[in-house]
C-alpha cells in the first residue's frame, strides 16, 4: 500500500484548541509539537493520505519517492536530527557525480573544468548577496563551457530558470550535506503522523474568525477552535478557494500572492543495465542536443532513476498526453547513449505536481525583490491564525525540513500563548 494512507490515525474531535489544515510535513511537525504542549488538536487533511509532497509508493518491490526525496542541509535540518534519534537509515548523499559527454564518461580535465564553473558561480552569489536583491543569474561571471550546466541545474534546483528567482533565495548546492532515508522520505514523514488526530478527505473552504476563535467550514461539517494552522502550499492559498471572513488584512493577501510556482518534476525509470556505478550518485548528460539538467542514479542502489525536469523542461508537456515525459526521458537517453543502451528500460511514473489540485507546483519561489513576504506571514493574524510551510522558511525554503521546521515554529508560538 502506498505510503501516506495513515489508516490508523484517530478522528479528531468537534471543538479544539488547535486546528491545523493539511497534513504534510508542516502540518505534522506542528501537530507533534502542540500535542507535545498539551493542547488538544485537529488535523484536517484534502488528501486521502498525508505526507503533502513527500510520497513513497512502491515499485517493483521497492519504495520510490514520486516527490521529495532529499533531506537538505542536514547539519540545520529537524527531520535529520529527528531521524538519527529516532534510529532512522540515513544514508549520506554522495560528493562524487557522474559526467558523460557525448556518451563516454569527462575526462579529468573536464571534471575540473566543470567543478571550476559550479565554484565561480557560488563564490560570484555569496559575494552579490552582501549587496541588494537582484536576480540571480545576473551576478554570474562567465564560467566557460560548463557556464550553461551551471545555469540549468541552479533553474533545476530553484524551481524556476535562474533569472526569475531573488539573489537572496538562491538554495545551498552543497550536496556532501543532503541525506537519503532508507525507505523513502514519503514513507518517513508517514511514519511521523501515525496516530495523530488527522481527518482525511476534508478540505477546508472557509476560515470566519469574525468572532471569538475561529471557525473552519469543510465538507464534513464545522471545526471550532482557538486557533489555526494553515500549511497549505501558496499556489493553493493564490486560487482563494478557502474563504476568509473578514477578508485577510491586505499586507497578508498581498504576501500569499508574491509567490511563484516552482516546479521540480521527474520521470521514474527502471534501468537496471544503466551505465552508472554506485548509489545516489547525480549525473550530468552533457554534448547532445537536449541536456537534462538532472539525473539521479540508482537510487538506494537499486535500479531505479530519476530522470529531472525543470519548468521550462516539464511545461512542453502541458495538455499533452501523460506519456510524454517518459518518451521525452528515453529521447534524450537514447540521443546521449544509443537505442540499444535502452532495451531493458522502462518508463514507471512521471509527476506533475504543478497540476496537483492541493499542490499547484513543487514549492513555491520567491521573485527578485520580495524576500520580505515570507517574514510577513509569519505574524500571526489576530492571533488566531497562523501560517506555516516550506515557503516560509529562509534557510530551507522548498524542502521537507523547512516545512517540517516551519510547522514547529507556528505551534511554540501557539503553545507559548495557549498552554
Amino acid at each position: 500500500m502506498p505510503s501516506g494512507r495513515a489508516s490508523n490515525v484517530s478522528e479528531p474531535a468537534a471543538e479544539v484548541d488547535v486546528a491545523v489544515v493539511g497534513a504534510g510535513a508542516a502540518g505534522i511537525g506542528a501537530a507533534r509539537r502542540l500535542i507535545g504542549a498539551g493542547l488538544s488538536v485537529a488535523v484536517l487533511e484534502a488528501r486521502g493520505r498525508i505526507g503533502g509532497r513527500a510520497y513513497t509508493v512502491p515499485l517493483r518491490g521497492h519504495p520510490v519517492d514520486l516527490g521529495a526525496h532529499w533531506l537538505h542541509n542536514g547539519p540545520i535540518n529537524p527531520l535529520v536530527r529527528l531521524g538519527r534519534a529516532r534510529g532512522e537509515r540515513l544514508r549520506q548523499a554522495p560528493g562524487e557525480r557522474h559526467l558523460i559527454i557525448h556518451g563516454r564518461a569527462a575526462t579529468r580535465a573536464e571534471r575540473d573544468s566543470s567543478s571550476r564553473a559550479f565554484a565561480l558561480s557560488d563564490a560570484a552569489i555569496a559575494r552579490a548577496m552582501k549587496g541588494p536583491d537582484r536576480p540571480a543569474a545576473s551576478v554570474l561571471p562567465p564560467m566557460g563551457p560548463f557556464g550553461r550546466r551551471v545555469v540549468a541545474t541552479e533553474g533545476l534546483v530553484s524551481g524556476r530558470p535562474f533569472d526569475e528567482v531573488s539573489l537572496h533565495d538562491v538554495p545551498d548546492m552543497a550536496y556532501g550535506d543532503n541525506f537519503f532515508i532508507h525507505g523513502g522520505l514519503g514513507a518517513y514523514v508517514s511514519r511521523l503522523g501515525a496516530d495523530l488526530p488527522i481527518r482525511l478527505r476534508t478540505p477546508v473552504r472557509a476560515v470566519d474568525w469574525s468572532g471569538q476563535g475561529v471557525r473552519l467550514d469543510t465538507e464534513a461539517g464545522v471545526l471550532r477552535a482557538r486557533a489555526v494552522i494553515l500549511t497549505v502550499p501558496m499556489l493553493v492559498l493564490q486560487r482563494e478557494d478557502v474563504r476568509f471572513t473578514p477578508d485577510l488584512p491586505v499586507p497578508v493577501r498581498e504576501a500569499i500572492h508574491g509567490f511563484t510556482q516552482g516546479v521540480y518534476e521527474h520521470v521514474v525509470l527502471h534501468w537496471p543495465d544503466a551505465p552508472f556505478r554506485g548509489p545516489d550518485r547525480l549525473a550530468g548528460l552533457l554534448g547532445e542536443r537536449e541536456e537534462p539538467p538532472g539525473l539521479l542514479t540508482r537510487v538506494d542502489d537499486t535500479p531505479f532513476h530519476l530522470f529531472e525536469l525543470d519548468l521550462p523542461t516539464a511545461s512542453r508537456f502541458d495538455n499533452r498526453d501523460p506519456d510524454a515525459p517518459g518518451r521525452y526521458a528515453r529521447a534524450v537517453l537514447a540521443a546521449h547513449f544509443g537505442h540499444r543502451a535502452l532495451s531493458r528500460l522502462s518508463v514507471c511514473r512521471s509527476t506533475a505536481w504543478r497540476h496537483d489540485p492541493w499542490s499547484r507546483a513543487s514549492w513555491a519561489v520567491v521573485p527578485p525583490g520580495l524576500v520580505s513576504i515570507r517574514d510577513r506571514l509569519k505574524e500571526p493574524v489576530d492571533g488566531r491564525i497562523w501560517f506555516a510551510g516550506e515557503a516560509l522558511s529562509r534557510a530551507q525554503w522548498g524542502t521537507v525540513g523547512g516545512a517540517w521546521e516551519e510547522g514547529d515554529r507556528a505551534a511554540k508560538e501557539i503553545a507559548s500563548r495557549f498552554a
